[in-house]
């Protein structure tokens, strides 16, 4: 990513914040949206958080893009049933270990994608395997020496890698 792409990413969330409209918190005088606000945010400033820390993080915001569908629709309020939380549907150990509070749309979407950049490092920029740990773990991705034969994450994998084609068309 380029330092353009960054600066035309941070002013895609300025302007998004600026035209939020006449809801009670833009009437009370509030600025918009603020870390920590439980305020759902619509979904176009949703993916421009996500591009915002895809190029903060140096990756393919399709990819993150890609990864936000799939976990999570672009809903900070999603929840799993085995517990996972927000937009990127971060686990509570994974949140602690990224220092964050998954339920701050923020910070779960600033820790999901800082996440992804960490496995893509570990992984060699193979987003296939950065994918597969994203959703069974790096232990398990690790101990069978690529995707692990689970039918949950190799269509994981193949659903984010059809959005990612999606997302840079």
């Amino acid at each position: 990513m380029t330092v353009f792409a960054g600066l035309a990413a941070a002013a895609i969330i300025l302007l998004l914040l600026m035209t939020k409209g006449s809801s009670s918190a833009a009437t009370a005088g509030s600025s918009g949206p603020q870390p920590g606000d439980t305020t759902s945010l619509p979904v176009d400033q949703i993916k421009a958080l996500l591009v915002d820390a895809a190029s903060r993080y140096g990756i393919d915001s399709s990819l993150a893009l890609a990864v936000a569908k799939q976990e999570s629709e672009f809903n900070q309020q999603a929840r799993s049933s085995v517990g996972a939380i927000g937009v990127m549907q971060l686990m509570p150990a994974t949140a602690a270990g990224l220092s964050i509070d998954p339920y701050d749309v923020y910070q779960n979407i600033d820790g999901g994608v800082r996440y992804l950049a960490q496995l893509l490092g570990k992984y060699g920029g193979d987003s296939s395997l950065a994918l597969a740990a994203y959703n069974a773990g790096p232990g398990n991705v690790d101990k069978y020496g690529g995707i692990p034969p689970f039918a949950e994450t190799e269509n994981y994998v193949a659903s984010v890698l059809n959005y990612q084609q999606e997302f840079s068309a």
